[in-house]
């Protein structure tokens, strides 16, 4: 075998057979070099350079190449066809545009700066002209764009299409995933009306904990030590929040309590959360076919999950009937499950999951279902994101039982706001709740009871 390395077929001239297929490519190529005039538009001379390299790349030898060798080939070509052309590019705009060829190659074009980003935490795209990103709670616009519409709808294909899923004019919305387990949204022509629209919920690459959590200023000591013994006592735990408050990140830190030895079950519509268990069954949900057929709804996945022998059964976020389902699964054996939901007060969560199952369920009464979410839920968790930007935990509330038609709930922990720092960040504390709590007997089953009561006597 020879030891002299084959080259990648970068920059090889056309046949007379691609020439006839790709006439516009090859002209460009065959036509006297000529020098761009100064006046041109540096919009033009980018797009020029864009088309001829393109044409000259091997899409074979592109898919074989590694990206950083890849990178550095790309901008040898774009120097060698600026050289034939007579057109001026220092090093900093070769580099740029090689680096913009492989991103829209082999990435997702001009977000791919953003998504290796660590500060950002969404991205929001408002078709191909304007793009903003929230960094550090605060919302900015990125000074990046799509070339036009048509590269953006692309972008969103090769989305869709990474997960299975499809995106078009049939099938407007999609939920999806990036590599990374990166949360997206896509909202497609007609239903967006400037351009394709895309919502990015990146997910830091290491997992965060609750030493994390207080590091940010999410919570405090005291708070986090109740949300890790509530974990440990097999609680079952109701997230809630709006939208970017935190909620996933809440039950990926509260999951690493979950003993490794457990068999966990999770149900979501876009896989999202990082459990770090060994013994994690992952469900997710599928969409329609295009004659309307093989939907795999939330619902569908919780009744299974009941039938795969679960310690716990986590589900991403509840929106409707499978509320029920959930209830029936923590009321059932499977102690220690959680579940994110959208609600302003942790009263307001206990609301929305009562209506949820009454959409499922229709007849049951208000009361028998208030009954079945106090055997269930033991404590809602809180959070929100606030106007400094900051993402805190608001409440955290036991389910303390019914009285008549009223559930009973005792608060914990409720933040308060003291006021407002020199850095326009809030300054707050917590009310604490000594009072012995309903779950004391399970607390006392794993020998918690006193580390509860000490925690809530720490400052």
């Amino acid at each position: 075998m020879s030891g002299t390395a084959v080259r990648p077929a970068f920059g090889r001239r056309p046949t007379m057979a691609e020439a006839m297929a790709l006439p516009a490519v090859i002209a460009a190529e065959a036509a006297p070099a000529q020098a761009i005039p100064v006046h041109s538009a540096p919009a033009a001379i980018i797009a020029e350079l864009r088309t001829l390299c393109l044409g000259r790349l091997d899409p074979a030898a592109v898919a074989a190449v590694a990206p950083e060798r890849l990178q550095t080939e790309v901008e040898r070509l774009i120097g060698e066809i600026a050289t034939d052309r007579r057109i001026q590019l220092n090093a900093r705009e070769q580099r740029q545009l090689a680096g913009d060829l492989v991103n829209d190659m082999l990435g997702l074009g001009p977000l791919e700066p953003l998504l290796a980003d660590d500060t950002i935490a969404d991205i929001m795209v408002n078709g191909p002209d304007r793009i903003f990103i929230e960094r550090l709670g605060k919302v900015y616009q990125a000074n990046v764009r799509f070339r036009d519409t048509e590269h953006l709808a692309g972008i969103c294909q090769r989305i869709a299409t990474a997960v299975g899923r499809r995106v078009d004019e049939s099938s407007p919305m999609v939920d999806a995933r990036l590599q990374d387990g990166s949360r997206v949204n896509i909202v497609f022509t007609p239903l967006a009306l400037d351009g394709p629209y895309i919502s990015i919920r990146k997910f830091r690459k290491r997992t965060i904990n609750f030493d994390d959590l207080v590091g940010f200023g999410t919570m405090t000591q005291q708070v986090a030590s109740i949300l890790k013994l509530a974990a440990s006592a097999r609680f079952n735990v109701v997230i809630s929040g709006g939208t970017g408050s935190g909620k996933t990140t809440m039950m990926n830190a509260m999951s690493q309590l979950i003993d490794p030895g457990e068999r966990v079950v999770t149900v979501e519509d876009a896989a999202e959360l990082q459990l770090q268990q060994p013994h994690v069954v992952r469900l997710e949900t599928r969409p329609p076919n295009l004659e309307g057929k093989g939907e795999v709804t939330q619902r569908d996945l919780v009744r299974n999950a009941l039938r795969m022998r679960p310690d716990r059964i986590i589900i991403g976020e509840v929106r409707a009937g499978e509320a029920f389902d959930m209830l029936q699964a923590m009321n059932t054996g499977h102690d220690g499950s959680m579940s994110t939901i959208h609600a302003n007060t942790t009263r307001d969560a206990l609301t929305r999951i009562e209506n949820m199952v009454q959409m499922g369920n229709m007849g049951l009464p208000s009361f028998a279902i208030r009954t079945q979410i106090v055997g269930a839920v033991n404590l809602i968790v809180q959070v929100g994101r606030q106007r400094d930007g900051g993402r805190r935990v608001q409440q955290v509330t036991e389910v303390c039982g019914m009285e008549g038609d009223v559930v009973i709930m005792n608060d914990i922990f409720k933040l308060e706001i003291l006021g407002e720092g020199p850095d326009g960040r809030f300054r707050t504390r917590y009310a604490v709740s000594r009072d012995r709590p309903a779950a004391h007997s399970r607390l006392a089953y794993f020998n918690l009871d006193q580390a509860w009561m000490d925690a809530l006597d720490s400052e």
